[in-house]
């Protein structure tokens, strides 16, 4: 039976001194769930609700450094010094719905969940949503003083049942990732367990996973649903779920997602994560990655991939999305977006307009490679300036002919996604 993998996952001032984690943090999770909504001439960020739960699992260094630039950042700072305490780079499902005609015409709210480490004392904390220009499009700052006595309590005394799938070399210093079944009735949890086992199996024959796989700690977390499956709008199927997942997001048939976050993290409650991957108990293709935010794939097709024979391997590619940033890089002339303006190079690493190609891959092309590059067989396995990328046919280029983030049939990721990934993995490790 062929299932779906859907990771939700999560989670311009003054320097930060040289510190340890321990002057400004407790080891503790505040949870900020904001409301942000609006219409392409317009939009808002409001805060909805404060929540803590036991142990951080987040970074412990590099707290004032972002990862990637992500397409929105919040911040914390200390109140009395106004010292940035930390930071960390976000995407959403309500930007990019931006970017469809009905924000056009209409006004719709998208729920929103970010974790940071609980303040010691009173803190003033930021929110950031930038343009497809790289430019702040609303910003959104309030302040929240760790003794507050409406800061919810959640997970201390109860946690979903979850189990161990992969203990970390160093559990202090690692990335947290957590599996958690949407779809999955009580009876059909051994189902889950063992789905969980064949997608990180396929995850982790991908590189640079597979050789840093002892940094990583994966837990499965079984959350029951009344329904087994998902929601299937377009053919009138609703289902009664965990996490009230569905298909037709933005009205795109294979566009799977969750927009219930409040939710998602009310089942996470207490269990050690940072990073989410929502299993969703489907036999249909599709899914989304956004960073730090969504990921989706189709379990079925890549647990049979190169190690059992066939597959799509589509976790792969979600997760390249919102663990490292990495954009899209296939484009056809039917289904063109506009995410890219051709004059503003895009903060991810994995395509470019050639605005500022000498901040991405430039250093690993050889010396006489044309660039553009053509797309000839001898050029099959060469890094190169493609193309055709970021939904664009024209003016967006991409590292290789072909790769993990173009297409399924590929079952690696190009050396310019390597070095993304590795990168990442390396930052929030050491």
């Amino acid at each position: 039976m062929k299932k779906i993998c859907l990771l939700i996952v999560i989670f311009t001032s003054l320097q930060l001194k040289a510190q340890s984690f321990d002057e400004y943090f407790t080891d503790n999770t505040l949870r900020i769930d904001y409301i942000f909504s609006g219409d392409v001439n317009h939009q808002q960020i409001a805060l909805d609700k404060l929540n803590c739960s036991p142990h951080w699992y987040g970074k412990h260094k590099r707290l004032s450094e972002l990862p990637v630039e992500g397409n929105g950042q919040i911040t914390v700072r200390d109140h009395k010094s106004k010292a940035v305490i930390y930071r960390n780079s976000f995407s959403t499902l309500f930007q990019e719905w931006l970017s469809y005609d009905e924000a056009k015409k209409t006004s719709r709210s998208f729920e929103n969940v970010f974790l940071v480490p609980m303040p010691k004392d009173t803190v003033d904390i930021t929110i950031e949503l930038k343009n497809n220009r790289r430019e702040t499009q609303v910003s959104f700052t309030h302040q929240v003083t760790p003794g507050d006595i409406l800061i919810r309590k959640i997970g201390y005394n109860y946690r979903t049942p979850f189990v161990q799938m992969l203990t970390p070399k160093d559990s202090t210093n690692c990335i947290h990732i957590a599996y958690i079944a949407e779809g999955y009735q009580t009876s059909e949890m051994p189902t889950f367990i063992n789905d969980v086992k064949n997608t990180m199996e396929a995850l982790f024959a991908h590189e640079p996973f597979k050789s840093m796989k002892d940094r990583f700690s994966i837990v499965a977390v079984e959350a029951p649903s009344k329904d087994s499956g998902t929601s299937e709008p377009s053919k009138g199927i609703w289902k009664n779920t965990a996490l009230s997942s569905h298909f037709d997001t933005f009205y795109s048939d294979r566009y799977l997602t969750t927009l219930n976050l409040k939710d998602l993290h009310d089942w996470l409650a207490g269990i050690p994560y940072e990073h989410i991957i929502v299993l969703v108990n489907t036999n249909h293709y599709g899914g989304g990655g956004i960073l730090n935010m969504d990921i989706g794939g189709n379990v079925g097709e890549f647990q049979l991939d190169n190690i059992k024979g066939s597959g799509t391997l589509t976790e792969a590619h979600e997760f390249g999305h919102s663990f490292a940033g990495l954009a899209d890089e296939y484009a056809y002339e039917a289904e063109q977006i506009p995410m890219y303006p051709h004059d503003i190079e895009p903060w991810e690493e994995n395509i470019t307009t050639l605005v500022d190609f000498k901040s991405k891959w430039n250093d690993l092309i050889k010396k006489n490679t044309p660039i553009p590059t053509p797309t000839t067989p001898a050029n099959k396995n060469k890094v190169g300036v493609y193309e055709g990328a970021g939904y664009s046919v024209k003016g967006v280029y991409r590292p290789m002919m072909d790769c993990r983030m173009r297409t399924n049939e590929n079952p690696e990721f190009c050396d310019v996604c390597r070095r993304a990934l590795t990168k990442i993995i390396d930052f929030y490790t050491k």
